[in-house]
Order: structure tokens, then C-alpha cells, then sequence
């Protein structure tokens, strides 16, 4: 049973991102408004295959990675 903390850091780490507070915010403020309305988060550009692909299953899934990427998701259309 997976019982670590689901978060925008170790969601970062996750990915493979710098997952400092400065990094994340960094990257938020380069890719925040570049998803259009209609994208889903792991169709953004800026996304290589295996992180579309993690964002993608972690929220078909529902799995417990699916509320923090939902965050990013609203993080970036703002």
C-alpha cells in the first residue's frame, strides 16, 4: 500500500522536475495560459511521452496521484 504524501513536490519529483518550491514555481510561471480550455494537462506541449503519459493514467485511473495533478492542472490555466 502506497502511503507517501501526494503533492505538488513529490509530484514534480515524479515527473523528473526540479521539486523545489522556487522550481515549481518557476515552472508554473512559464507554461501558465498555454492550455487551452479544451486540453487536457497531459496534452500540453511541454510534456515528454512517459510524464503525458503518468498525467494521463493518473487521472483515467483515479489513482491517488489524481488530486494533486488536478491542482496542476488548475495551476497552469490561471
Amino acid at each position: 500500500m502506497d502511503t507517501a504524501t501526494h503533492n505538488l513536490n513529490t509530484l514534480f519529483a515524479q515527473l523528473g522536475l526540479d521539486d523545489s518550491d522556487a522550481g515549481i514555481e518557476d515552472f508554473i510561471q512559464a507554461h501558465a495560459g498555454k492550455l487551452d480550455t479544451s486540453m487536457n494537462l497531459h496534452q500540453a506541449p511541454f510534456w515528454s511521452e512517459s510524464q503525458a503519459k503518468f498525467l494521463a493514467e493518473s487521472v483515467r485511473e483515479d489513482a491517488d496521484w489524481a488530486e494533486v495533478v488536478d491542482s496542476l492542472s488548475a495551476l497552469l490555466r490561471h
